[in-house]
């Protein structure tokens, strides 16, 4: 009986033990089903932690923590943007099947096996996969945050009665390339949404050709001088070119330009004329000739330079003819320099005028523009052998000639005048100045023509000055220094 009772008691208590084993499988089978329905435990897509969650609260949870606006910081503005406006799209379908892909990796009952040893299913972070609008993003960039935001530079700004100008003021223009990569990065992070945008700095520019004119005219009222002042100015980097006529505060029209005795400016063209019909290497009795002419300003050397290498007796007349070769219209010689041998007077646009006059010598004349564009076409050819001259007198005039031209230009070192004294120490200037007492012992016209070499560029200046009375040598030459210093700043002012 005792048997009985002790087997009865051994059978329950195995049933119950079976029944709670299975049990307890039950138990553990509904929950590792519920664990493998959602994402692994630590899975993370695009950086977002998701275990745990199902399909759509995963979703829910990336398109929140992307679609949080970015914070853009330019100087000192803060821009909230939204991730729209540069066209960011994510690729949820991707990301949640890459993610369901590791969720169902691993067989029912293998799984089921780790489950209930507590081991995690190992687990690889799925990458962020999304598509930007880049064109739509630097649109954005350059309408609402380029135009709205950056800082354009200011030009310096003349100093009224002064030759000078105040310094302008450097800018900063977004790097838009830099600001694609650094936003298109903060859109992939969903904590990191700040960008600090970066910017390239710009230099001030250089002031305006109009506050230039303005400026010189400025200059010429201060000193006083009450007789015609003609400027042409020529940027030698830009062909940009600033001229005026300018007596007693009104602006004379220079179309046709005005018409001034040439006196010694004559001689480059005469160089000009001379070197196209010599061949290379030239005599040195010849180049010794050019030199005296130009760097001392001989006239019997002129005569002599003609004489020898143009035709007999009409020379000055072939000077005027390759200047009309070269549409130099308002430039001629119509006599020799020394000898009183007078062959033509000479018609142009310039001296036909009615409103104005310097009463220019009948026979060598010439304009601010006219010796600036001649000295434009050395200048050219001297760099690249090319321009007018070549145009005009093709293989006749080479670049070492017009080197050679540049050199004797550059040699004329008097004591420092007109425009030279307007220029920092040690600045190369290419000019030919000229002045000369006329029958009445009084000196009525002043001219100097140069190219000038700066640190900010290169450049022509011409400038013609007459008074019908008496050019007064002192302060006429301070006032065209002073022209000479304006213009050298407006290059070299930053």
């Amino acid at each position: 009986m005792k048997r009985r009772r002790s087997f009865s008691a051994l059978r329950w208590f195995s049933v119950f033990l079976i029944f709670s084993a299975v049990i307890l499988t039950v138990t553990q089978l509904i929950g590792y089903s519920r664990v493998r329905s959602n994402f692994p435990s630590g899975l993370l897509i695009g950086d977002v932690p998701v275990g745990g969650l199902d399909r759509q609260v995963s979703a829910q949870r990336l398109l929140v923590a992307y679609s949080m606006p970015i914070e853009m910081r330019y100087n000192d503005a803060a821009i909230q943007v939204k991730p729209d406006v540069a066209g960011f799209e994510l690729d949820l379908e991707g990301m949640l099947t890459a993610a369901d892909m590791q969720r169902t990796s691993q067989p029912f009952w293998v799984g089921f096996w780790q489950y209930l040893w507590n081991q995690a299913l190992p687990t690889t972070p799925v990458p962020l996969k999304f598509t930007i609008n880049e064109d739509r993003l630097r649109l954005f960039l350059e309408s609402e945050i380029a135009s709205r935001y950056d800082q354009p530079p200011t030009p310096p700004i003349p100093i009224p009665g002064s030759t000078g100008f105040l310094p302008g003021q450097p800018g900063s223009v977004l790097n838009l390339d830099r600001a694609i990569v650094l936003i298109t990065t903060a859109l992939r992070s969903p904590t990191s949404r700040v960008v600090n945008l970066t910017f390239d700095n710009t230099s001030a520019p250089r002031p305006s050709l109009a506050n230039l004119s303005v400026l010189l005219q400025q200059v010429i009222q201060v000193n006083g001088f009450d007789g015609i002042v003609d400027i042409y100015m020529e940027d030698l980097r830009t062909n940009e070119t600033l001229q005026f006529g300018y007596q007693n505060g009104t602006l004379l029209s220079t179309e046709p330009d005005i018409a001034f005795s040439a006196i010694s400016t004559i001689k480059i063209p005469i160089m000009v004329a001379a070197f196209r019909r010599l061949d290379e290497p030239a005599p040195e009795y010849i180049l010794n000739q050019i030199s005296l002419m130009i760097e001392q300003s001989g006239n019997d050397p002129a005569d002599i330079l003609m004489e020898t290498v143009m035709a007999e007796n009409v020379a000055p007349i072939q000077v005027t003819q390759d200047m009309e070769a070269l549409g130099l219209q308002n430039t001629f010689l119509g006599a020799y320099m020394a000898k009183p041998i007078f062959l033509q007077r000479v018609q142009t646009p310039a001296n036909t005028r009615t409103d104005i006059s310097t009463d220019p010598d009948p026979f060598s004349q010439t304009t601010p523009s006219d010796i600036g564009q001649l000295l434009g076409d050395i200048y050219l050819c001297s760099n690249t052998g090319g321009g007018a001259l070549a145009a005009a007198f093709p293989g006749e005039i080479s670049k070492a000639e017009c080197q050679q031209m540049i050199e004797f230009l550059a040699g004329n070192k008097t004591v420092a005048i007109l425009l030279q004294a307007g220029l920092p120490e040690g600045t190369r200037i290419a000019h030919k100045h000229a002045y000369a007492t006329e029958s009445d012992g009084l000196i009525h016209t002043m001219g100097d023509s140069g190219i000038i070499y700066s640190p900010g560029g290169d450049y022509i200046v011409s400038v013609f000055v007459h008074h019908p009375v008496q050019v007064v040598w002192d302060p006429v030459n301070k006032m065209v220094s002073e022209l000479s210093q304006a213009i050298y700043n407006f290059y070299n002012t930053r």
